[in-house]
């Protein structure tokens, strides 16, 4: 892209000088003022005044110390997919998955876009590491924005500050990401022609990503992942082209640390789509006695092998940025006390003493309620108060389980990961991969529904490869090719892996497993698997639990209720392996070989010929 592959590299470096991509990108956008971040306490108080003077920020009663609500515009609340993008050079490198475009175009379409975009605006240049500043599997980037919400949530999602941008100048590589909310105040005399308002946005929306140049443009969007680019955008598009290159992982995941009641500790990743429970499961209280799991990280993972061949990760991110709906006390008791206080919550509704709420945080709804867009709301109203996909920001240090390693620049060793959809039917409760490819297929042809995180038709089933669908950069077969790689790689000492499906129902419609902490159960039979201690049945879905060795004590789950959890149905795998040919012939020659091989394998064995 030619605004940066001419611009003076770093003493001494191949990677380009940061002061110039600054001036470069500042003369393209015109901003009133160019401000670059600390990282302080003392700059993010400066930004919360402004946010609470401008209407940005509304100021929360004392039960939630030092927190804001914001309130977002009403066509800007949730990733726009249909307008993310990846440019390369050959449009099989993008696949078919993702929305392809042709680098050259998209950067005149660009350069139109941005010119101009900051008028009478300020641009904050933040300068940020994902993972901690200088760690083996950690990476830089520079975030040039116009929205304060972005950079306050930065300076919470990131590691924001000067030892990251000492380290870029010194001619470290970084990721370039530019924002701009595309609300200019000024005309291009210099002239105001409009008042600010709360939520700066545009119509007109253009997340692009270029992962041969490592570079990162968005348009018209404050919210979330669009405007937050070291998150979705840097953390998993472009860092999983990064990977894919380098030999390493970037995938959509969450990370914990489970402790036996023996005292023996396990890493465990697991990758589930939106609204499958990912942030639950990593902030778990156990309902088994002597267990216990500590969080790593919800949403992110970054995996590399070390120097003696083992599999490690990191969560890049600091802090969480989760979906408020559902959480209570009762639903995930950590979450819930991680948001005391200096928390920003997002589209969520208000109560009458000005208090945050939303659908699910008390059994019943409080009188005098404002809704997300902030009008008077009721039961009667007829759609939900919070926005489905409102969202809470706050440091991953506020997290009461967190692990005491989740900040360690070396990471953890991976023992397991776990692969996990939303089904109704066919897929049972936990199955173990017969080996390394029969695992990446289970994570190739993972399904599950869509949510209100993404646009789409909510409920509506679509398949959704290692939950990164609407994240990889790159063409999906050739992640799975990667994957494939990293096993040989790893050999014996790679992470033993399973499929779960926490969502299964009944023929009245009921969910035949109660999770949340229930899950422990499962946790202990993928550790007592690794332990070489049980046995199992293998079936169409993979090694699946002999009955008794699924501890259900206490739970007063019928005999009947436990064999079909844990049934994989010949015939309803029959009907799976049509849908995962439909994903795979989408694919032609990229696909792995090995790919192709697993699925007749389950044809086979639906057919009765395992």
């Amino acid at each position: 892209m030619t605004l940066i592959d001419d611009i003076p590299t770093a003493t001494g470096s191949q990677v380009p000088d940061v002061h110039a991509w600054v001036a470069r990108i500042a003369e393209l956008t015109q901003p009133a003022r160019v401000v670059w971040c600390d990282g302080s306490g003392a700059e993010r108080h400066r930004l919360i005044a402004m946010g609470v003077r401008k209407g940005t920020l509304e100021p929360l009663p004392e039960p939630h110390y030092g927190s804001y609500l914001v309130r977002s515009a009403p066509d800007d609340v949730a990733r726009v997919e249909d307008r993310t993008v990846i440019a390369t050079t050959d449009p099989e490198d993008a696949g078919p998955t993702n929305n392809w475009r042709d680098p050259v175009d998209l950067e005149a379409e660009l350069i139109e876009l941005f010119e101009g975009s900051m008028r009478g605006r300020t641009m904050w240049v933040v300068p940020f590491s994902m993972g901690p500043v200088g760690g083996p599997i950690s990476q830089l980037g520079v975030q040039v924005t116009d929205s304060l919400y972005a950079v306050l949530s930065m300076g919470t999602m990131t590691r924001v500050g000067t030892a990251a941008r000492e380290l870029i100048e010194a001619g470290a590589p970084w990721v370039p990401a530019v924002h701009s909310v595309g609300y200019p105040l000024n005309d291009e005399f210099g002239q105001q022609v409009r008042e600010d308002v709360a939520w700066p946005s545009n119509e007109t929306k253009l997340i692009a990503h270029f992962p041969e140049s490592r570079q990162i443009w968005s348009f018209g969007s404050g919210y979330g992942g669009n405007a937050l680019l070291g998150k979705k955008c840097f953390a998993l598009r472009i860092a999983s082209a990064m990977g894919r290159e380098e030999g390493w992982l970037a995938e959509h995941m969450l990370l914990v640390r489970v402790t036996t009641p023996q005292g023996k500790q396990y890493h465990v990743a697991g990758a589930f789509p939106s609204a499958c429970g990912k942030t639950n499961f990593a902030m778990m209280t156990p309902s088994l006695p002597g267990w216990k799991v500590e969080t790593l990280g919800d949403d992110i993972v970054w995996m590399r092998r070390d120097s003696q061949g083992r599999l490690r990760a990191i969560n890049p991110e600091a802090g969480f940025f989760g979906v408020a709906p559902g959480t209570s006390e009762a639903t995930n008791p950590a979450a819930h006390q991680m948001l005391w206080g200096n928390t920003i919550f997002t589209n969520c509704a208000q109560t009458a003493d000005g208090d945050v709420w939303w659908e699910g945080l008390t059994p019943t709804p409080p009188q005098g309620l404002l809704d997300w867009t902030g009008q008077p709301w009721s039961p009667e109203s007829g759609k939900p108060a919070a926005h489905p996909n409102a969202r809470f920001t706050v440091a991953a240090e506020q997290c009461p389980t967190l692990a005491d390693s989740w900040d360690d620049p070396e990471g953890v060793v991976v023992d397991a990961i776990l692969f996990g959809g939303r089904r109704a039917t066919t897929v049972p409760l936990v199955a173990q991969a017969r080996d390394w490819a029969h695992g990446v297929f289970l994570g190739a042809t993972m399904a599950s529904e869509k949510t209100a995180a993404a646009e789409g038709v909510v409920g509506e089933v679509r398949r959704d490869p290692f939950a990164m669908l609407p994240f990889t950069g790159y063409n999906a077969a050739d992640h799975w090719s990667h994957w494939l790689e990293q096993g040989e790689l790893l050999g014996d000492q790679a992470p033993a892996l399973f499929s779960v499906n926490w969502f299964r129902k009944g023929a009245d419609g009921s969910f035949l497993w109660p999770g949340f902490g229930e899950n422990s159960r499962v946790l202990e039979w993928v550790v007592a698997r690794l332990e070489g201690r049980v046995d199992a049945v293998d079936t169409p879905a993979g090694l699946v639990p002999l009955t008794e060795d699924l501890d259900t004590a206490g739970l007063d789950l019928p005999a009947d209720v436990v064999t079909e959890l844990l049934t994989a149905d010949a015939a309803d795998y029959d009907r799976e392996a049509d849908g995962v040919a439909e994903l795979f012939a989408k694919f032609g020659d990229r696909l792995p070989a090995q790919m192709g091989e697993q699925l007749e394998e389950l044809r086979q064995r639906t057919q009765g010929g395992a």
